[in-house]
């Protein structure tokens, strides 16, 4: 299937509804409004595809940069590609979850996320830690150093409270994970949580949401989830 024949598939997939909903979130035009599980048989018919990922990824279109990720082979793509790709994600569901979720089947993915969290940029930040995320939910615990991921706790506790909103809400993220998929913190993550406590996130228009990890962590306990690890990064 060529771009055209792509963008017109996902124009027909598209719900006034779901476009609602993304641009709630912080979407804007263009987009169409697919559900993400309404992408899954073209994809299918598709596979990777790097040539078409870039032209999609490249439309600034919500849909196509979404599907521009489930399609692409990130064993091929480059550090630069992935610049390329943060500097046009204008929100937080193309930032962690089209950039920082394929970043995570890289094997530079945390040399690339350290420097976006270092960066000072709430985006690129908030991709970093997320790509943290999906790569501790997903591969074996043996492959990450204990005091790499001590001393980003201790960075979380320190700065999560004058981060800005979405970096807020990764990093927020980041403990949880730790807690629940990376066994060798389970108990420091846990302390982490206590001592940042309730974190508030600004809504525009809408009401503060407060995030509490220490409780999302009891949870996932309860539902027997300690120790987690997704098959796949990407769905």
């Amino acid at each position: 299937m060529d771009f055209e024949m792509v963008m017109q598939e996902l124009e027909a997939l598209g719900k006034e509804r779901m476009k609602k909903t993304y641009i709630s979130n912080g979407a804007h035009e263009p987009l169409f409004g697919v559900a993400t599980g309404a992408m899954k048989p073209l994809a299918k018919k598709i596979k990777k595809n790097q040539p078409l990922v870039d032209q999609l990824y490249a439309t600034g279109n919500y849909d196509a940069m979404y599907f521009a990720g489930i399609i692409a082979d990130p064993m091929i793509m480059t550090e630069a590609d992935f610049e390329r790709w943060m500097d046009t994600a204008y929100f937080y569901m193309l930032s962690d979850f089209v950039v920082a979720v394929t970043l995570a089947e890289t094997e530079f993915a945390q040399v690339v996320a350290d420097k976006w969290i270092a960066s000072g940029e709430e985006l690129r930040m908030s991709a970093g830690w997320s790509c943290y995320c999906w790569l501790l939910g997903n591969r074996p615990d043996a492959e990450f150093s204990a005091s790499k991921i001590s001393s980003m706790l201790n960075q979380v506790k320190d700065t999560i409270h004058d981060a800005p909103d979405r970096t807020k809400s990764a990093m927020n993220n980041f403990i949880y994970t730790v807690g629940i998929s990376y066994l060798p913190l389970h108990d420091k993550a846990i302390e982490t949580a206590k001592t940042v406590g309730p974190i508030e996130i600004r809504k525009d228009k809408k009401k503060s949401s407060i995030l509490l990890a220490s409780e999302n962590i009891q949870k996932s306990i309860d539902k027997g989830m300690l120790g987690f690890k997704r098959k796949n990064v990407r769905c």
